[in-house]
């Protein structure tokens, strides 16, 4: 019965709640005589008319105030209200007519009791269809509910509560809360429960799912409650920030999975907005890999501290797009004043473009982001990766000189610490060019002669060094986040695989400050924390997520936890200095390393000779530079450039008498 009502057309539901409203309408006008005549009531005469004209009345003034919009079994305060609204107009309008008809038989009085006495009636039968009905759909969804406590029984977690039942995704079974004054009070009908007694109500109940709604406490301690509800295998999520919440980018309902900081249980440092505007506030700036994961947060940071012109410079034309629709929304939501953003498609690796652009727009600051970070994907293709990531560096490094830029910041990376990789290689050598570059009052570039005189130097330059932000392209957490959800498995490539973690905008944030703290030529290196080992990441996020780890202990586990092996080049443990004794600064969260490089005389003779190899795509040359050169560069005994690879098939099967393989073959008639 109840599952064929709620599957009934809406228009047909709606003429039913009419019907019921006049039954009642016509109810309370008699219960209304009777009381007032104080006898049991038989209409006689003119009284006949009131039970004509309650329904007229009632029914075009419930139908414009929406009453019958409303979904029953979703019914809450603010229908009440509405109810309340349209039978107070209602009973206005019924007591004058009664006052103007002045009707044989029929008291004035009658004109406010029936009003109350149908408030009561329709407001009792919304009451009744939300219980009657809500229980029909939650009989119908039971086999797909979530069974959840919410922990913290604040404002938010009350509103977080009541948002999620309106799903009907999730039964709310209480609260948790550490405040001992809040225990076995009701919120909404459901009770507050002492977080001690977590296991037990899991077990009891059968909890599947546990809501964090506690917005303002410290990381610290949100990874101390998340490290006691690991062992019950029940799926945890978090709710937004509250100042998301207060400023509307968010709702309460947004709730979300737990990232690797609530894990780690690192607290953010609050940024110095006049450090990070020193070399960007009323000013011409330059950022390149604009479109990419690190290049599109400088981007929206930089505009929050209002550049003269933010320019944007990146080769992926959709990337580039999207970053420039993302700003220009951004502004139109501050005003639209300001900054003039000026999108520009063009690579690193074309000299000429870069100079052009130079001198167009006279950046005063740039921050070159613009790189090919994967480690893999830079060994199977070592030309490219060194094109891009050095000489692309020097390429805006010398832009930047010609054209007096004040400041040049490098997005560097800890694979630069002795590196066993084309990538790491290739990004300290991209930062012992701009040191050899910050070292020298008037360098002489590759490309100039001899006997044209070098421009002076007056730009200074910098370095920012960390490991792995969250979230970027080829991050492992959202890797692990679609594995779990696909059901596994999780690929890792060892077990003792150790990796830096920071978020995003946290390490873009460091950058701008690092960025404004240069005298010229510093390694700057962030802290990121302690490291972290993958093994116990991927555990956690399946623990987390309400699951189990499928393992030698656990053989019925949920999620399989595979070995893969580690990739061209990847190493075990990543570093962050070279040398030792990093010097602090200011900032509590950014150090300076002493790096040693080579002077730009010697090295640009070196990179003269890079670019003769990778022209000449001589890898086994093009190793020996690097490892010439980059200190602690350990390149892989066997080369995996893809070229390199096809090349040698190609001489072999030649040496063999074979013709190498073709797309397709043609046959000549005798």
């Amino acid at each position: 019965m109840k599952r064929r009502v709620l599957e009934l057309p809406r228009l047909n539901k709606q003429a039913i709640v009419a019907g019921i409203d006049i039954s009642l309408s016509l109810l309370a006008t008699w219960i209304a005589f009777s009381l007032r005549l104080d006898t049991v009531h038989w209409p006689e005469g003119y009284q006949w008319h009131v039970y004509q004209l309650a329904p007229l009345l009632m029914l075009p003034i419930f139908v414009r105030l929406g009453l019958y919009r409303a979904v029953f079994r979703y019914t809450g305060i603010s229908a009440i209200v509405s109810i309340a609204k349209a039978v107070t107009l209602y009973g206005l309008v019924l007591f004058a007519v009664l006052v103007w008809l002045a009707l044989p038989g029929v008291p004035r009085s009658l004109g406010v009791l029936q009003p109350l006495l149908l408030l009561v009636l329709v407001g009792g039968s919304r009451a009744f269809a939300r219980l009657w009905l809500s229980k029909a759909d939650s009989s119908r969804r039971h086999l797909r509910q979530h069974r959840m406590l919410v922990y913290g029984a604040g404002q938010l977690g009350a509103q977080i509560a009541e948002a999620m039942e309106r799903r009907h995704q999730l039964v709310l079974f209480g609260f948790l809360e550490d405040n001992p004054e809040l225990f076995g009070k009701t919120i909404n009908g459901r009770r507050v429960y002492a977080a001690s007694d977590a296991a037990s109500l899991i077990e009891s109940y059968a909890i599947t799912d546990i809501l964090l709604a506690l917005p303002s406490i410290s990381r610290a301690r949100r990874k101390e409650i998340i490290e006691k509800l690991r062992p019950f295998h029940v799926h945890i999520r978090s709710v937004p920030d509250f100042a998301d919440v207060a400023q509307g980018k968010v709702t309460v309902a947004d709730e979300h999975e737990l990232d690797i900081l609530d894990l780690l249980g690192r607290d953010p440092v609050l940024p110095n907005p006049a450090l990070i505007g020193r070399n960007i506030t009323n000013k011409v700036v330059l950022v390149t890999g604009a479109g990419g994961s690190i290049g599109s947060e400088l981007c929206r940071q930089i505009l929050e501290s209002g550049p003269s012109k933010l320019l944007l410079l990146d080769h992926n034309e959709y990337n580039l797009y999207a970053i420039h629709r993302d700003l220009q929304q951004l502004l139109a939501r501050k005003g639209g004043t300001g900054t003039e953003l000026i999108p520009l498609l063009g690579s690193v690796r074309n000299y000429a473009r870069v100079s052009q652009i130079f001198r167009t727009w006279r950046p005063r600051t740039v921050y070159h982001a613009a790189a090919y970070k994967h480690v893999p994907l830079v060994e199977h293709n070592p030309v490219e990766g060194i094109i891009n990531n050095v000489f692309g560096t020097y390429h805006v490094a010398r832009a930047a000189i010609e054209n007096n830029v004040s400041d040049y910041v490098l997005i560097s990376t800890d694979k630069a610490v002795r590196p066993t990789n084309i990538m790491g290689a290739s990004k300290r050598l991209a930062e012992m060019v701009l040191q050899s570059l910050a070292d020298s009052p008037a360098p002489r570039f590759l490309e100039q002669p001899s006997n044209v005189q070098p421009l002076p130097n007056s730009t200074r330059f910098s370095m920012v060094r960390f490991g792995n932000v969250l979230d970027s392209s080829g991050s492992v957490v959202p890797l692990f986040r679609e594995q779990i959800k696909a059901g596994g498995p999780l690929t890792l490539t060892d077990p003792e695989v150790t990796r830096y973690f920071m978020l995003i905008p946290e390490a873009v944030q460091l950058v701008l400050q690092a960025g404004a703290m240069t005298e010229g030529g510093d390694v700057f290196v962030l802290d990121m924390g302690e490291p972290v080992k993958i093994r116990d990441l991927a555990y956690r996020m399946v623990e987390l997520s309400g699951l189990t780890v499928r393992d030698e202990v656990n053989p019925e586990g949920d999620i399989e936890i595979s070995v893969v092996g580690l990739r061209p080049g990847e190493k075990l443990y990543e570093e962050l200095l070279i040398g030792e004794s990093p010097e602090p600064t200011a900032h509590p969260r950014i150090m300076t390393a002493h790096e040693v490089f080579v002077p730009w005389d010697r090295l640009s003779e070196k990179l003269a000779q890079l670019r003769v190899a990778l022209d000449a795509e001589d890898i086994d040359v093009i190793r020996t530079l690097l490892h010439e050169v980059v200190n602690g560069y350990q390149p892989a005994a066997e080369i995996v450039d893809w070229s390199f690879i096809e090349k040698r098939r190609q001489a072999m099967q030649r040496q063999d008498g074979q013709s190498p393989a073709r797309g397709f073959e043609v046959v000549s008639k005798p």
